[in-house]
């Protein structure tokens, strides 16, 4: 039966969610059941794209990816793919109306991490972030607003700017994966042979920019099914920001930063305690 199959592939997409990002996984199970699964699903497809071009170093990336991505397409003509995680994504495309321009431009950043190691302008950097984390967020606010455009576009400005807060925060946490391991550079005009806290200080400054701006203009005003999840998101990586902040800047380049588990737990039960005070 093809309903068992398609269970089978939400599954998959689930337990991908759970074995990848126990942050992300978190974060997820507090938005309402009716859209959780479908958020399970953008995050599976963005994961394994990821993956292929970061992780997979004993094979042809290149042709992996290509291929995902022409999987891609002839199931969505389809109706149906043998990979369940293309099977999950593509339903959700389909069923919240996600345009293809988002799709081709985080495949688009995808490749570029094939082959272009540095960005030493701010619109190649503002590119990148665009496809590789924006465009995340607004396949994903196509789900929180089940087809109200109206609102739709009065969020897409606050859903690409906490997408981007998140990948920049992630840029700084694996700073010494990316650059001494992947030998890539993201921030443009920074050195990170030799990082400043400076340096690291402007990072920062825009990473908290791009967080103030998405929590007052879009957490506040998301649908009710959508708010909480996206709130301790939001928590989570407000509180590795700020242990990123803490920390040397010889440090992070030495190492990686991680919100420890109890720890996540704490962010969890005080942040449910302002929701339902409505502090949020």
């Amino acid at each position: 039966m093809k309903q068992l199959f398609d269970e089978v592939s939400y599954a998959c997409s689930k337990l991908v969610t759970q074995k990848y990002s126990t942050s992300f996984s978190l974060a997820t199970k507090m938005l309402s059941p009716e859209i959780r699964a479908d958020i399970y699903n953008i995050y599976g497809f963005v994961r394994f794209a990821d993956e292929i071009v970061d992780s997979f170093h004993e094979y042809d990336k290149e042709q992996l990816l290509m291929k995902f991505e022409k999987e891609y397409y002839e199931s969505k003509k389809q109706g149906i793919s043998l990979n369940p995680i293309l099977n999950a994504f593509v339903h959700t495309v389909n069923k919240y109306n996600i345009p293809d321009d988002l799709v081709q431009a985080f495949l688009k950043s995808m490749k570029a991490d094939l082959y272009k190691t540095e960005y030493t302008t701010a619109e190649e950097y503002n590119a990148y972030i665009y496809g590789s984390a924006d465009v995340v967020g607004l396949m994903c606010l196509k789900v929180f607003v089940n087809g109200n455009e109206q609102k739709y576009e009065e969020l897409k400005t606050p859903a690409m700017r906490l997408g981007s807060a998140f990948q920049k925060v992630n840029f700084l946490r694996d700073l010494k994966e990316d650059f001494k391991e992947l030998n890539r550079s993201y921030f443009p005009n920074i050195n990170f042979g030799n990082l400043s806290t400076e340096g690291k200080n402007i990072i920062i400054k825009e990473i908290e920019d791009d967080f103030d701006f998405a929590y007052k203009n879009g957490i506040l005003k998301l649908p009710v099914e959508a708010k909480f999840g996206v709130y301790m998101a939001y928590r989570y990586y407000k509180k590795l920001l700020k242990k990123l902040k803490e920390t040397p800047s010889a440090k992070i380049m030495d190492t990686r930063i991680r919100i420890s588990n109890p720890m996540k737990i704490n962010l969890l039960a005080r942040s449910y305690v302002k929701y339902k005070l409505n502090l949020i």
